[in-house]
């Protein structure tokens, strides 16, 4: 991530962050929420829990831990963990003997997940600062990956798919949710319906995300768009493994899962013309179409 995007990125959740912790938020922990991005993606069991400013912080476009299959004894890291909802979310999931690790290169936005941890009385939740393109924790130690619309903020996925496969344990998932593109949207395109901090002009295709994912040694990939978030752009859970033994999928292999998920995005239904980013309106950076992820 070039250093100007870098501190784009810092200071846009970190502003969200602090609209939180200095509240009430703008978006008042409200959970019926937008169905594009926040706490509108989860259901009522799953907010219950929850301090109202942790619903407050949500700002993805999906609920990966709905996927992720996290089971009790695992080992989960979150990538941009933002306010913590997913991180406390997948913490109740993995108990008893499991942990949950949040990832956020924000200063306020990990001071809000601990302080959020704390109210829930979570204990098996921990935040650790750094970047999801230098992961701090060792090779083959993570059982499951998640990650809320963090990915696509980085221009260096490359890096990040790598680090993922790293610190997955031999048989260890991938379970994201993120903004895909249509494979007709040229990078021009997709710049054209959002900025990068709105989740939009760093998004990867269907095509480049399932081609990233084998290139880092990844297998079982599969892109299943979940609803449209902007004209030809979608909200999907991305899922891989990291081969037990062996390769992992072939770039032919990748080809088909994209092809696939871009089939099952071109036949949802319209977002009604979605802007992403903090455009010319000057949306809140807290909530609504100002912000996405966390």
């Amino acid at each position: 991530m070039t250093d100007q995007l870098r501190a784009d990125v810092r200071d846009h959740y970190a502003r969200a962050a602090l609209t939180v912790l200095e509240g009430p938020g703008c978006c008042g922990g409200d959970a019926s929420g937008d169905p594009v991005f926040g706490p509108g993606l989860y259901t009522p069991d799953e907010l219950g829990p929850l301090p109202a400013d942790a619903i407050a912080a949500s700002l993805g476009c999906g609920n990966p831990t709905a996927v992720a299959d996290l089971r009790p004894g695992e080992t989960v890291l979150d990538l941009g963990s933002g306010g913590g909802i997913d991180v406390l979310i997948a913490a109740r999931r993995v108990a008893p003997g499991g942990m949950a690790y949040g990832l956020d290169m924000t200063d306020e936005m990990l001071t809000l997940a601990r302080r959020n941890a704390a109210d829930a009385g979570v204990e098996n939740a921990r935040f650790v600062q750094g970047e999801i393109e230098a992961i701090p924790l060792p090779d083959a130690s993570v059982d499951v990956v998640i990650s809320n619309c963090v990915i696509n903020l980085s221009t260096e996925k490359p890096r990040v798919f790598a680090e993922i496969a790293r610190v997955l344990r031999p048989g260890g998932r991938l379970g994201v949710s993120d903004v895909v593109a249509d494979d007709d949207l040229s990078p021009a395109d997709r710049a054209e319906r959002g900025d990068f901090v709105g989740c939009t002009a760093g998004a990867l295709s269907f095509g480049e995300y399932a081609a990233g994912l084998a290139e880092a040694g990844l297998a079982e990939i599969r892109l299943t768009p979940t609803h449209a978030v902007g004209d030809r752009m979608y909200g999907a859970i991305v899922a891989a493994v990291r081969p037990a033994a062996g390769p992992g999928a072939s770039q032919r292999d990748a080809a088909t899962a994209a092809g696939a998920g871009l089939r099952a995005a071109r036949a949802l239904p319209p977002a009604g013309g979605v802007i992403l980013g903090e455009g010319p309106t000057g949306a809140d950076p807290c909530c609504g179409s100002g912000s996405c992820c966390g």
